[in-house]
């Protein structure tokens, strides 16, 4: 009984840990900072860089990005599949702004979007295009890039929580989902590339 009850004092304060930074984040609006959360959040508005990243793979890796690209899209694809088509219903964790007791103290300059929150599809794709490239291009050369990638995931993934579409939990898991299957797609085209045949770092 005793272990039982301390899981169960770890599961609150974890909860509760979760619920504060959730309201501190959602909190500390301001309308400047609404319209970047929700540019941010917005799926499409990235559709026009993700054209460029991969007219831009293509052109690095030449015939390699033939097997380079279908892994990456797939890393992306499986991360939104798994978050939103396995975990969401198996969980069924209501979003934030679902929740009884909390939804009222929210601020929602985005709506509320779906039912249910864990995990977030936001964070796992982002984070699984972000490290797949991190791992892909070469070691010492295009930083900008790679920083660049991380900046856009963790601001994507700090608007989800802002706008009270995540907790922070739905967030942190569904960035290291991403990060696996982005490791994954990364090992996958490592395998196939010979060493003869990777660009010179």
């Amino acid at each position: 009984m005793p272990i039982f009850s301390f899981q169960f004092s770890i599961y609150n304060f974890l909860t509760d840990l979760d619920h504060r930074l959730l309201l501190a984040i959602n909190h500390a609006h301001t309308p400047p900072l609404d319209a970047v959360m929700r540019f941010a959040s917005n799926r499409y508005v990235w559709f026009p860089f993700y054209a460029v990243l991969i007219g831009w793979l293509v052109y690095l890796f030449r015939r390699r990005a033939g097997w380079l690209l279908p892994l990456l899209i797939a890393a992306v694809a499986l991360a939104d599949s798994i978050t939103s088509r396995l975990f969401k219903p198996f969980f069924a964790r209501p979003r934030p702004c679902h929740a009884p007791g909390l939804a009222g103290q929210l601020y929602l300059p985005d709506g509320c979007g779906g039912q249910f929150g864990f995990l977030s599809s936001h964070a796992a794709n982002s984070v699984a295009l972000a490290v797949c490239l991190l791992l892909v291009l070469p070691p010492r050369r295009f930083r900008t890039l790679k920083i660049g990638l991380f900046a856009w995931a963790g601001l994507l993934s700090y608007s989800r929580i802002y706008l009270a579409a995540h907790y922070p939990s739905d967030v942190l898991g569904g960035a290291l989902v991403g990060a696996a299957l982005g490791a994954a797609a990364a090992w996958a085209f490592g395998r196939w590339d010979s060493p003869t045949r990777r660009l010179a770092a």
